[in-house]
């Protein structure tokens, strides 16, 4: 019985030692790529529910040339609905995909 424990208490140890050895897994943050608004106005949601949509209005307009970000590829998009900083109001949301141009011309 003694022996039991202790291989198994030597298994636990191995385990616990092997994952210190390999990390925690990390990921830098991305930045958002500069873009800016490119319909005539853009409503800016907190959230979005992939049950409901966008949730948590936070602003009724964006205007055309409002300076965002948004990385294409790295940030979220559900259905339509891109995960998006607002320069002008430090904040993140969510406004509509087609709504986002100019990457990089800023």
């Amino acid at each position: 019985m003694a022996t039991t424990t202790r291989r198994g208490a030597a298994l636990a140890l191995t385990a616990a030692l092997a994952l210190l050895s390999t990390g925690t897994a990390h990921a830098d943050p991305t930045v958002p790529e500069h873009a800016v608004i490119t319909c005539d106005s853009a409503s800016f949601y907190a959230n979005y529910d992939s049950a409901s949509g966008p949730t948590g209005l936070k602003r009724t307009l964006l205007p055309r040339g409002d300076k965002v970000g948004h990385t294409r590829g790295a940030h979220p998009v559900y259905n339509g609905w891109a995960a998006t900083f607002d320069f002008g109001a430090n904040d993140w949301g969510f406004v509509r995909q087609e709504c986002l141009g100019g990457f990089g011309s800023w």
